[in-house]
């Protein structure tokens, strides 16, 4: 087999990994202080909290940091939209205090711009429909999963 053969087939096999992960039964941590920077631990938790980018349907990816009350306050959206979409949106949750995987550290080397909370929206082509940081209300979001991010 070629180089160019082999390359290939790693790069097609590095595709497909993100799609074994799958992050199930996203919870809001109980205790969280929304007033206060306090380090209330992992503000999200779910089955697989490690996943990655998913072709073929919207990604909401969110990275926050634990003792970010913005951070908080943007989890709770978060996990008010994974129980409205997640039957048609991938959610990926980046937590930046806690070691990440390389499908997440890819996404937070090509997207994070160094503040948070950042929520990125990517379509199913991978293609970024939204892409800020700070808070964004639930209904921007919406619109997008209604919208340009389900093509």
């Amino acid at each position: 087999m070629t180089i160019k053969k082999i390359a290939l087939l790693l790069g097609l096999f590095l595709l497909a990994v993100p799609t074994v992960f799958s992050i199930d039964n996203l919870k809001l941590n109980e205790h969280l202080d929304y007033g206060s920077d306090s380090l209330d631990g992992p503000l999200i938790t779910g089955s697989d909290a490690r996943s990655g980018f998913v072709p073929g349907k919207p990604n909401y990816v969110i990275i926050y940091g634990e003792g970010c009350f913005n951070s908080k306050r943007q989890a709770r959206r978060t996990v008010e939209l994974y129980n409205k979409y997640r039957s048609r949106v991938h959610f990926v949750v980046i937590d930046l205090d806690v070691q990440r995987s390389p499908e997440q550290q890819q996404l937070v080397k090509v997207y994070y711009k160094g503040y948070i909370p950042h929520v990125l929206v990517l379509n199913g082509r991978g293609e970024p429909v939204y892409n800020q940081s700070g808070e964004v209300d639930s209904r921007v979001i919406e619109d997008l999963f209604n919208g340009s991010a389900s093509q």
